[in-house]
């Protein structure tokens, strides 16, 4: 049985602090999640970082997944915010708005998706083509495109990620990819494949291989034969030279939640496309 102190004293706990955790009178703390691509990772969490420093009251949790994964999460409710490195489909958004979700589309940043090899691999350049003919297997060696007489080992994210769909829809004209084409569940796995494999070939974001500098070697593509290859970069993205390059979204529900549309605002000001830049990413603005 509690004593008369003790009584008082939890009866002021109670009127201190309330029944939501926060003393009273404080402002509730507001969460923010954040899911989907993993090559926004490295551009959504510095975004996260930096806002919730200059909101304190903020709390953003960020996810990779795939932008797959990150749509079907926002379909169901369960993130706040979808970072995608594709559009939402017709279908998906069917599936939104059956679940009474309309999803608000809104570009943050632009990306090149990189091709990369080993840093021993010769080859320095490839077009699209050779590109395509290598990840549908009618290109099994490197001697075929100007490189030694081994084997090709093909590297690919997952098929609920972002840029494996534009990969197929851009590189491959939808064709599907070779059987012997090695499915990665990660960017960065696909990173640490080609770094330990000197036969390897794969495919990462902009963003990604800046990361990865010394690491991996980041070949020139060129539209087609004949024409010149251009390097992945900021300035061969925005320019529309480089022949691989794409918008990046966030899709929230419409309307979205007061914290959700400020963090939304703060990424697309001067600062937040920045911090894109310096993440290797392309600035919208």
């Amino acid at each position: 049985m509690l004593r008369k102190g003790m009584l008082a004293t939890v009866a002021a706990v109670f009127l201190l602090y309330g029944c939501g955790g926060s003393p009273a009178g404080a402002p509730a703390r507001q969460s923010v999640t954040l899911k989907g691509s993993d090559t926004m990772v490295p551009l959504v969490t510095p975004w996260a970082e930096e806002y919730m420093a200059a909101n304190p009251g903020v709390d953003i949790s960020v996810t990779g997944g795939g932008s797959g994964t990150g749509i079907a999460a926002l379909i169901t409710g369960t993130t706040d915010i979808c970072a995608a490195s594709r559009e939402i489909s017709a279908e998906e958004r069917k599936k939104a708005e059956a679940k009474g979700v309309k999803p608000s589309e809104t570009t943050v940043a632009r990306d090149g998706i990189a091709v990369v090899v080993n840093p021993s691999n010769p080859v320095a350049e490839l077009s699209l083509e050779q590109l395509r003919k290598i990840y549908t297997g009618a290109t099994v060696k490197w001697s075929d495109v100007g490189g030694p007489d081994v084997a090709i080992e093909a590297y690919s994210r997952e098929s609920s990620s972002g840029t494996y769909v534009f990969f197929q829809e851009h590189v491959l004209k939808k064709e599907d990819y070779a059987v012997n084409v090695r499915l990665m569940p990660a960017t960065s796995a696909i990173v640490q494949a080609v770094q330990s494999d000197a036969n390897a070939i794969g495919y990462i974001g902009l963003g990604h291989a800046h990361e990865a500098q010394g690491r991996v070697k980041v070949v020139a593509v060129r539209m087609a034969e004949g024409q010149p290859a251009v390097a992945a970069s900021e300035k061969s993205v925005l320019d529309g030279s480089y022949p691989i390059a794409r918008a990046l979204y966030f899709y929230t529900p419409d309307p979205a939640a007061p914290a959700v549309q400020q963090f939304v605002a703060h990424c697309l000001g001067a600062a937040g496309q920045e911090t894109a830049r310096k993440a290797g990413f392309v600035p919208v603005k």
